[in-house]
């Protein structure tokens, strides 16, 4: 923004960074400015340009921020800003915003200030520099919104996002339980155990990095790690996962998170894994194909014993993959039992695999 001035010395135009001209000459243009000020719901403030202490001075509030703050217009003239700052104002913060003034530069951010009444509230600024011709600041001008009931919302949902996930802790721990005791008992293989028991831990390995993220998503990265990394022994390359980093919907991470599982426990069972020298290769792209972004996802396995052929009955891993991911992802699936390892490719449209980047 920048300020021209007359031969008075007194701004005869405003510009903004936008193109925008405001011209003092034209008195109908500067009440318009006034009444558009003096009516936005964001509080408004003109200062001097000096930060150095005491600080820059209120050279104009608007109502909004009369309103805001407790102060009258009146009350705030000559003063600083500094002035609504309190304990719970975060001094780093602070020095950013300082920083970032010093270089001639806008800044926007949140911080905790404080009313007349001394209570706290949390306000979103966006400062910008007035310059003179010379591109020196002349002026700042803070549009300063109240956020306090915005970040009171956050603080709520986050506390109910704690206390469902403490809760669904709670009960896949119950759940393991019961079945660690059931089984004990019940009349199957240590092998029927084992994968149960497995499904269920993958699971509980996917709620805990979806509770990280607050439900939002998953990084594909992430959740090969957690799915994957146990199985990699002391060796980091039995299991290589490389690809672009993609924050995937909930739903798909939790399917996805188990094909993974199903794919590791298999390969340590009868594939690569269960060999010395068997390695596994997970990697993922996107790209365009007819017009749409897809997701390429491929397991390869090597190194293990050869595979004779598909097998004689699909059991949970097979069906999960060829059935769950096509209704999850809308992916077209594809298992092939090669001599040399197990390959499995997933195709899918980007659209129904990923949340917001």
């Amino acid at each position: 923004m920048t300020e021209a001035e007359n031969e008075a010395g007194a701004p005869d135009s405003l510009a903004t960074p936008g193109g925008g001209v405001l011209s003092s000459s034209n008195s109908t243009d500067l009440d318009l400015l006034k009444v558009a000020v003096e009516a936005v719901g964001e509080a408004i403030l003109v200062t001097s340009p000096e930060l150095d202490s005491p600080g820059p001075r209120i050279e104009y509030a608007n109502p909004a921020f009369a309103h805001m703050t407790g102060y009258t217009p009146g009350e705030v003239l000559g003063r600083t800003p500094r002035m609504l700052q309190g304990p719970a104002t975060d001094r780093a913060f602070l020095d950013r915003l300082r920083a970032t003034l010093a270089a001639g530069q806008s800044f926007q951010g949140e911080a905790v200030n404080y009313r007349k009444d001394g209570t706290e509230y949390n306000v979103e600024w966006l400062i910008t520099p007035v310059l003179d011709g010379d591109g020196r600041v002349v002026h700042w001008v803070s549009a300063q919104r109240d956020v306090t009931e915005r970040k009171q919302t956050e603080a709520h949902l986050r506390r109910l996002a704690d206390e469902v996930n403490h809760r669904v802790n709670n009960t896949l721990a119950a759940v393991q339980s019961m079945a660690l005791q059931t089984l004990r008992t019940a009349p199957c293989s240590e092998d029927t155990r084992a994968a149960f028991l497995g499904r269920l831990f993958a699971l509980s390995r996917v709620h805990d990095l979806l509770a990280k993220g607050r439900w939002r998503g998953a990084s594909l990265h992430d959740l090969a790690e957690v799915q994957l990394a146990h199985h990699r022994g002391r060796d980091p390359r039995r299991i290589e996962a490389s690809g672009p980093e993609l924050l995937l919907r909930p739903g798909v991470t939790v399917t996805l998170g188990l094909v993974l599982h199903e794919l590791a426990a298999n390969a340590a069972a009868h594939g690569a894994l269960s060999a010395s020298g068997g390695r596994v290769r997970l990697r993922w792209s996107a790209a365009l194909a007819e017009g749409d972004r897809r997701l390429y996802l491929r397991w390869a396995e090597e190194g293990g014993p050869p595979l004779p052929g598909p097998p004689t009955r699909r059991g949970f891993g097979v069906r999960l993959i060829e059935r769950g991911l096509a209704q999850e992802l809308q992916a077209d699936t594809r298992l092939l039992f090669k001599p040399s390892g197990l390959r499995c490719e997933i195709d899918a449209p980007l659209s129904a695999v990923i949340g917001e980047q």
